[in-house]
């Protein structure tokens, strides 16, 4: 029997893990891809349970921030989910999910996904455009101690997560991977919304690129 709480109980523990991020994949990040996910899920009509746990759990240790180890973010989840007396097919499924969501890099082959963890995605890449999106670029770019831009590095289209993983300077994060989510979310729904978030970028950029040359 799924404990009443269950959402609940997972969402101040996944805050209790990220409380101390700095680098735009903290708590409140996984908030926002929280509530998007029910959204777009909803609309979608998929098992807003996997897509509930799969959307809190989905960033609970980020394969970026542990040296391109991306089996870490998986086995704390399915930690979490046997603690909570999950079905097995219901484990299984989210952490699924968690293995496979993630961005890493724009020539890199992703492993399909059942349409709950295309829901997830979407919301998770949604939340990595328009105006949180660029703010959230940046604090990973400065807590990584990465230039804001430098005109003789030139955006690149990474083949490998360990390429992807080294990065640039944050204005080519935009070409490497932010401005190219627009056209590769999953459902409609997640299409219809990316629009404006994607232009808000182009936008952005423009205006960036005019004050660079001091315009």
């Amino acid at each position: 029997m799924i404990p009443a709480d269950l959402i609940d109980r997972t969402a101040n523990h996944v805050r209790t893990v990220l409380s101390c991020d700095g680098t735009g994949h903290d708590w409140w990040h996984v908030y926002r891809v929280w509530k998007m996910a029910q959204r777009i899920g909803r609309a979608e009509n998929v098992d807003l349970l996997v897509v509930e746990l799969a959307a809190l759990l989905h960033d609970i240790a980020d394969w970026k921030l542990h040296d391109g180890d991306s089996t870490i973010g998986p086995s704390m989840a399915r930690e979490w989910l046997i603690a909570l007396n999950l079905a097995p097919a219901t484990t299984e499924h989210v952490c699924h999910i968690v293995a496979n969501i993630s961005f890493k890099g724009a020539a890199v082959e992703q492993p399909p996904l059942s349409l709950e963890g295309q829901v997830v995605q979407d919301a998770d890449r949604l939340d990595a455009m328009g105006a949180i999106g660029i703010a959230r670029a940046f604090a990973f770019g400065g807590a990584r101690g990465r230039a804001i831009y430098d005109p003789a590095m030139e955006p690149t289209e990474h083949r490998t997560p360990e390429a992807y993983l080294k990065g640039t300077h944050t204005i080519n994060h935009f070409y490497e991977k932010l401005l190219l989510l627009k056209d590769r979310m999953n459902t409609a729904t997640g299409r219809a919304m990316a629009e404006a978030r994607h232009q808000f970028m182009e936008d952005y950029l423009r205006r960036f690129f005019e004050e660079w040359e001091g315009k």
